[in-house]
């Protein structure tokens, strides 16, 4: 194995997709992803506790979403309060050297039922950090879940478009998205 190098979960994430892409996930190990990483297997398991997970991240951006909404200030309104959160998704975690990595994702997810039976998973769950955040600025429980339900749909919706729109920013995607989706409500 070579030297200790920086990056180790961002290596074995990238590694992973590769073999995936090019092998298939069913047919691509733990080892796999760690020799092509050029890193050992008990390296991946102290950052990922299996080959899914590297798709899938914990709940980075989960946190990163909450953390945004509670940051928001205390006049913004829930959807205000998503709107911030969705901002800062495109600052930190949907950046244009992300792109093509995250294309490739999901185009590995859609080849395979378990994993996109995790990708919705994983769906709920940035939802339900969301509407907790809401929750705990003292909105009130249903006016949270919408809140919340509404800015998980636009995220959906402009993950898609910043994948395919090499030109567009994340936070822009998703901010024209939730105001269609309103705007599709209102009507």
């Amino acid at each position: 194995m070579a030297r200790w190098e920086p990056n180790a979960p961002e290596r074995l994430s990238k590694a992973a997709l590769e073999l995936f892409a090019e092998r298939g996930y069913e047919n691509t190990t733990v080892i796999d992803i760690a020799r092509r990483a050029g890193l050992t297997k008990s390296t991946f398991f102290r950052h990922f506790q299996d080959k899914r997970e590297v798709l899938f991240g914990g709940s980075t951006l989960a946190g990163l979403l909450a953390g945004a909404i509670a940051a928001a200030p205390a006049t913004a309104t829930p959807i205000e309060a998503v709107t911030q959160a969705m901002d800062a998704a495109g600052r930190k975690a949907f950046t244009p050297d992300r792109r093509e990595f995250s294309a490739l994702r999901r185009s590995v997810i859609a080849a395979h039922a378990e994993l996109q039976e995790r990708d919705a998973l994983k769906g709920l769950a940035l939802t339900a950090a969301m509407t907790d955040a809401l929750r705990e600025r003292g909105v009130p429980d249903v006016t949270a879940r919408v809140a919340a339900e509404l800015g998980a749909l636009a995220m959906k919706i402009a993950y898609e478009r910043w994948i395919a729109a090499a030109a567009e920013d994340f936070g822009e995607a998703a901010r024209r998205a939730l105001d269609e989706v309103r705007a599709a409500i209102a009507s």
